[in-house]
């Protein structure tokens, strides 16, 4: 589990992420409302070079950012209620970019094969804080993974 102590860590978290990422990694992002998944995409994104405004794709289900390193494919399945495999979300699974998923939990069977979870969880103290949690599910996510907590080490040695 990693702390973040403020808006200012998570973000350099988030870009960690971004610097880190490679075509076809797969990012789920679990937490309650308000605990900073959209918060962290935006990170992510510019983590990649990508300095496009970052939106909650909370109506339109999928929003793309090609500008950057990779393309970066922003998905919030929040308000699937049904018929998550029909929406051809496969293709940007397997694709060129990062996947990152705002609820991703939701999906359960149309979930990727192999993916890297970040559960985020309030601190009920300090409201800028945050507990991470990163759960591995597949070869490509463990590999995601060691290569963020190498990077997150290495940058605040």
């Amino acid at each position: 589990m990693i702390t973040i102590a403020d808006l200012d860590a998570t973000e350099k978290f988030a870009e960690v992420i971004g610097r880190v990422a490679l075509p076809g990694d797969n990012l789920v992002l679990t937490g309650e409302l308000g605990a900073g998944k959209t918060t962290l995409t935006k990170g992510i994104a510019r983590g990649l070079g990508i300095s496009q405004l970052i939106k909650s794709p909370t109506y339109t289900i999928i929003r793309e950012y090609t500008e950057g390193r990779l393309p970066l494919y922003h998905m919030d399945i929040y308000r699937v209620e049904f018929g998550a495999s029909d929406l051809g979300l496969d293709d940007y699974f397997e694709g060129d970019g990062l996947s990152v998923i705002e609820w991703g939990n939701l999906l359960e069977e149309s979930l990727p094969e192999d993916y890297l979870e970040l559960i985020l969880e309030k601190d009920n103290t300090e409201e800028q804080k945050r507990f991470v949690k990163l759960l591995t599910f597949g070869p490509k996510a463990e590999a995601f993974q060691q290569r963020i907590l190498a990077q997150w080490e290495a940058d605040n040695e």
